[in-house]
């Protein structure tokens, strides 16, 4: 029987989904997601996938909620105590490919685990994990620094050390070691968090899911009209490169999807549509593309 606390974690995510995917349909005006619902005996998936819009080339909104007789390696790496016992968790996962290269792409995944108890009358060990992240092609300090204050006091109310942790721990995941680089400009991640107790840490899960919306559409908006040639879009779909890298090479989530038999349509939804790579790629220097890489994509204290 599902834990009344699994129970108030999945309606959040759910009707966050729902209310991201309406924000999204309208930020676009043109194309709709593909809302598909499939519930079985290992829980429910509720993928949406959005694709072709003027605005969003590609958005997916996911949500899942799967039990299982014993959770993945992926998962339980950090918690070998949980391994080979029956385990719940929902999660929530985003990502949007904006088609103007002056847009940033952005990803937030938001997860609570719950695995049974080691003995028979005693508590689930649980946990939460997540965070969101953005990934400018362009990089704009008016943007980065209304993502990064957004992010600050979503997690201010957990103290005035969460948000500096939760940065750090975004700008050392999302970096691509065989880059030497990072990803994007980070944001917040955190996973296997359980500070001050259930009712706290939901909380911070909630503020850094309801910030999403007002951090990350202010950016598509000022940015969906820009003028843009084939230099951009080259450009974007480069870069978009290194996002793919990061997701099949590094990513745990997506390495925990595999290893737990997701759907695999749902698992890599979030790639690019387009993507190109170029050999040896340089940017000009003193160009937009090399500020990119010389000043945004240095970790650095954004608010």
């Amino acid at each position: 029987m599902t834990d009344p606390r699994m129970s108030e974690v999945r309606a959040f995510l759910m009707a966050l989904q729902d209310e991201i995917c309406a924000a999204f349909e309208a930020v676009d005006g043109e194309a709709r997601f593909d809302r598909r619902e499939e519930a079985g005996a290992g829980g429910l998936t509720r993928p949406r996938v959005l694709e072709g819009g003027p605005v969003l080339e590609k958005a997916a909104v996911n949500f899942s909620h799967s039990r299982g007789p014993a959770l993945p390696p992926a998962a339980t790496a950090a918690h070998p105590a949980a391994a080979g016992r029956p385990f719940e968790v929902v999660s929530l996962s985003l990502i949007a490919h904006p088609r103007n290269p002056y847009a940033p792409t952005t990803h937030m995944n938001l997860r609570y685990f719950e695995v049974a108890p080691a003995q028979p009358g005693g508590a689930p060990q649980w946990w939460f994990g997540g965070g969101a992240d953005l990934t400018p092609y362009y990089g704009f300090d008016e943007d980065v620094r209304h993502w990064h204050a957004t992010a600050k006091a979503a997690c201010a109310p957990a103290g005035d050390d969460v948000y500096p942790r939760l940065k750090a721990a975004c700008d050392a995941y999302f970096y691509l070691p065989h880059r030497g680089e990072p990803r994007g400009i980070g944001g917040t991640f955190f996973e296997d968090w359980t500070e001050g107790g259930f009712e706290a840490s939901f909380g911070l899960v909630q503020r850094v899911g309801r910030a999403f919306l007002p951090a990350y559409l202010p950016l598509v908006e000022r940015h969906r009209h820009d003028p843009y040639g084939e230099a951009q879009r080259t450009w974007q779909l480069i870069r978009r490169g290194r996002y793919v890298e990061f997701n099949l090479v590094q990513d745990r989530g997506t390495l925990y999807g595999l290893q737990s038999g997701r759907r695999i349509e749902s698992v890599l939804a979030s790639l690019p549509p387009m993507v190109a790579w170029a050999y040896d790629h340089r940017p000009a220097p003193g160009s937009p593309e090399a500020r990119l890489l010389e000043h945004f994509l240095k970790p650095q204290p954004w608010a």
